[in-house]
């Protein structure tokens, strides 16, 4: 609320955020935090001890009913390890997330879709910063799996059998450095060609916005190098 001129001190903040019913700060890696100033809110009597014990009791019965304080051996999701999490079954569940979630905008002359049966014996190009860069590919609050179960667009269409070239274009998203002779020389040849560009967490997050739409810097350049 701050940052909204809403309030001009965390004392503020927090007596109006705990008399609004307001019983959750998400301050991960704040030092100094909206909460921390609740004890000297309820001393100086702008909020009572019988507010503060309604604002906190939902939150500790939800988590109790999540099982957050029963022992290791009560709770059935203890004993998963990824035998479980990585199970044919879940792989082909994220496999149809993934297919059901595109959203195609265009699809000219037919390109799509590219058919595996297909592919072996063609060039592939797969230019740009996301092309094979696994840090990029997750957004803000996406969790950070383990390495050996991250597909790039890369990796991916190498598993098919294709002949496949590479050239990101663009050490990371920002795209401030950009060698087209790389990215040129990746496609000239190749008869299928794939360009992954996007902004990713390194350009914008949670309070951290664009001013446009824009692709971030050389990102528009290395697209129209490719298809031209």
């Amino acid at each position: 609320m701050l940052g909204h001129h809403y309030t001009h001190t965390f004392l503020e903040t927090a007596v109006a955020s705990v008399n609004a019913g307001c019983n959750l700060e998400l301050s991960y890696g704040m030092r100094n935090n909206i909460f921390m100033h609740i004890p000297q809110a309820l001393a100086m009597g702008n909020i009572t001890l019988q507010m503060l014990r309604d604002r906190v009791r939902p939150l500790f019965y939800t988590r109790m009913r999540l099982g957050e304080f029963d022992p290791p051996e009560m709770n059935p999701y203890s004993a998963l390890d990824l035998s479980v999490v990585q199970s044919p079954e879940h792989h082909n569940l994220s496999l149809e997330a993934a297919v059901k979630s595109f959203v195609l905008l265009k699809n000219i002359r037919g390109t799509l879709p590219l058919r595996a049966r297909d592919l072996p014996g063609q060039r592939l190009a797969v230019v740009g910063p996301f092309a094979d860069n696994p840090r990029v590919l997750f957004g803000d609050y996406a969790p950070v799996p383990e390495p050996q179960y991250i597909y790039t667009p890369r990796r991916g269409l190498e598993t098919l059998g294709a002949n496949v070239s590479f050239a990101a274009g663009c050490g990371e998203p920002r795209c401030h450095r950009y060698s087209r002779a790389q990215v040129v020389g990746a496609v000239g040849t190749a008869d299928v060609v794939v360009v992954c560009l996007g902004t990713g967490v390194d350009v914008e997050t949670e309070a951290k916005d664009r001013s446009n739409l824009s692709l971030p810097g050389h990102q528009l350049e290395l697209l129209q190098d490719a298809v031209q």
